[in-house]
């Protein structure tokens, strides 16, 4: 195999051998690491000397060290080579299909919860997988999936992004309505929508998507009615924190209010709210074997789940 650096044609082997030797200065460790022998070693760097058409190696009978030259030709070779090296590695990886590291981000308690039994039907079926887990923040909803902190997503729908793959809804809650516990509409065994109209309503602060805000916290009721927005919050503690301070209400789902009961804080349920899906989203363009082989057992575990 030969390799052209800055217009020299270089094997592979001459490479590895001035590599393994500036490291080791030894010529029998070199060999021993290059699996040849010793003999073959002395030759290609000869060889690669010659080439080059100055010596790289100071030997004496006491010890062997670079030239000049050769530390110079050491630094301009050692990173261009591990480069290789590493891109060769994830080839083999990715060739290999589902085998590897898969980073998996989450959304919520709920979608915690879904993608830790995920993970685990995973695993058992992929021995040679791992995942990552590590939980998102709405105020960055897509943001580390396009940043490739994690490889796929399991969020809060709808995502309609043309860089992203959305696959099948795996759960879903029905919506209820976060109020201040003194509250009107605390008193009320449920509201509807034309309900939003009589307060304000907190937003999503960062980087959200505008359907995304509309359809969770919409600026009308159906019956045409403005939502006024009330302060942006950029988590839910922050939201259910305002919330129990008396500043406005939220629509959130119903594993929200099995979850977190903070004091000053009740919910109310909705009579004509959608339910608040849950799905799997991942980069077109980072598509794997791997990705794939989690999206099935997601829907497999989300159709499991509807038959019970």
């Amino acid at each position: 195999m030969l390799l052209r650096f800055r217009g020299l044609m270089v094997e592979r082997l001459e490479i590895e051998s001035f590599l393994t030797l500036a490291d080791e200065l030894h010529f029998g460790r070199t060999a021993e690491r290059l699996l040849v022998s010793r003999a073959r070693v002395s030759q290609t760097i000869r060889r690669l000397e010659r080439r080059i058409g100055a010596p790289l190696f100071e030997r004496t009978s006491r010890r062997v060290r670079l030239t000049p030259l050769g530390r110079r030709l050491h630094d301009d070779l050692e990173p261009a080579y591990r480069r290789i090296q590493e891109g060769v590695a994830r080839a083999q990886a990715a060739a290999k299909g589902v085998e590897g590291v898969l980073r998996v981000g989450y959304l919520g308690a709920a979608a915690g919860e879904f993608v830790l039994d995920v993970t685990d039907a995973f695993t058992a079926r992929h021995p040679g997988s791992e995942v990552q887990i590590r939980e998102t923040q709405i105020s960055d909803l897509l943001g580390p999936l396009r940043t490739g902190e994690v490889d796929v997503l399991v969020t809060q729908f709808p995502v309609d992004e043309p860089d992203l793959t959305r696959g099948p809804v795996v759960f879903s809650v029905p919506r209820m309505l976060a109020v201040p516990s003194r509250h009107p509409l605390a008193e009320r065994e449920s509201v509807s929508l034309e309900d939003l109209a009589h307060d304000k309503v907190f937003a999503c602060t960062g980087e959200v998507p505008a359907y995304w805000q509309e359809h969770n916290a919409p600026l009308r009721t159906p019956g045409g009615r403005p939502v006024e927005r009330g302060r942006s919050a950029a988590t839910l503690q922050e939201t259910l924190a305002l919330i129990g301070a008396g500043k406005g209400i939220s629509p959130v789902g119903a594993d929200v209010a099995r979850r977190h009961t903070p004091r000053g804080v009740a919910y109310v349920p909705f009579t004509d709210a959608e339910p608040v899906e849950y799905g799997i989203v991942w980069r077109a363009a980072g598509e794997t074997a791997r990705v794939r082989a989690f999206v099935q057992v997601g829907a497999e575990a989300a159709a499991a789940a509807g038959d019970r």
